[in-house]
């Protein structure tokens, strides 16, 4: 389980096929990285990945062609930033919400503006998580943890203050690309529960 508060940005080193899926090896620029473990789970842009290797300044993770295929994993390239979350200890303030690092979908940069010193972004969703999304609930976006200020059917808007922007990979993001979507977990287990109910 994450947080939804990135501790660091790092960089994609290598992308390696190996036998249909990648192999990603990570630089992990300012993530505290002393203690780290063989087995550990690290969220890359919100997607829990387990680390096989690693160095003093990278990890490597292998990643399946189910995670590349529904996340933005498949599309990254060398030296694309990327947002960095080691797995929560039970002892962690919980300054985010409950975050997974399963995501649900691939969501979309529509725009990005001025809002006082803050930004106003708004992110497209595919219509299938549209209706999990609820005005001042949560959302992990890239792996980032972050309040619903609005939603409508196109999609929905976040409020980025200046840390979270310089502080995440948000501040190489831009208008069009695409990012990681994932629910908040809530949403999730009321709906099999109802559909339960509804279907015993």
């Amino acid at each position: 389980m994450f947080t939804g508060l990135i501790e660091g940005v790092g960089r994609v080193a290598a992308l390696e096929p190996r036998g249909g899926d990648v192999r990603l090896r990570i630089a992990v620029g300012s993530l505290p990285f002393a203690d780290v473990a063989l087995g550990e789970s690290i969220a890359v842009s919100g997607v829990c990945l387990t680390l096989i290797e690693f160095d003093a300044g990278s990890f490597a993770a292998d990643a399946s062609t189910e995670t590349l295929g529904l996340t933005t994993l498949g599309g990254m390239v060398v030296g694309q930033a990327v947002n960095l979350e080691r797995a929560m200890r039970p002892t962690d303030r919980l300054g985010g919400h409950l975050v997974s690092g399963h995501v649900d979908g691939v969501g979309r940069v529509l725009s990005v503006h001025d809002d006082a010193r803050a930004q106003r972004w708004r992110f497209a969703a595919p219509a299938s998580l549209s209706k999990y999304i609820a005005t001042k609930g949560s959302i992990c976006v890239d792996g980032v943890s972050l309040t619903v200020n609005a939603v409508d059917v196109e999609g929905f808007d976040v409020a980025l203050i200046p840390h979270t922007v310089s502080h995440t990979a948000f501040a190489s993001t831009r208008v069009g690309d695409p990012v990681n979507l994932e629910i908040d977990l809530v949403a999730r287990y009321v709906e099999r529960l109802l559909s339960a109910r509804e279907h015993p």
